[in-house]
């Protein structure tokens, strides 16, 4: 047998928020305080998950059976893209801008097709 799990037995949460303040209760007990965040996801089909980000150093009083995803701290948007591009090999981007089926004969065509390179580069295609 199993050990029951959060697919098992959903808890009971309830959140109130007002678009800057909010208040949490899982299983009716208020964790606010322990928390600095969270993100309610939800897939036709399936229980919607929570997934709570935890206040540094504080910790947070729960007790029950839950699955646990520690979420990676949020990097900023910018920060990212920056150190995508900064790692780009300008040559290579160059000669695949070049060989891609898709230039025409724009007046900015060599432009266009980099950025659409460097967009397929960044969603994982070649």
């Amino acid at each position: 047998m199993s050990a029951p799990s959060m697919a098992d037995e959903p808890r009971h949460v309830r959140i109130t928020a007002d678009g800057v303040m909010g208040k949490v209760e899982i299983d009716g007990a208020d964790i606010s305080r322990s928390i600095r965040g969270y993100e309610l996801q939800h897939q036709v089909g399936g229980p919607p998950v929570l997934v709570l980000h935890t206040v540094p150093h504080r910790g947070l009083d729960f007790e029950g059976l839950a699955h646990v995803a520690v979420a990676p701290p949020k990097q900023d948007e910018g920060e990212l893209v920056a150190a995508f591009l900064q790692n780009v090999d300008a040559a290579a981007l160059e000669r695949a801008a070049l060989a891609r089926d898709d230039l025409d004969d724009s007046r900015h065509e060599l432009t266009v097709a980099m950025l659409q390179q460097l967009a397929d580069w960044a969603q994982g295609r070649t």
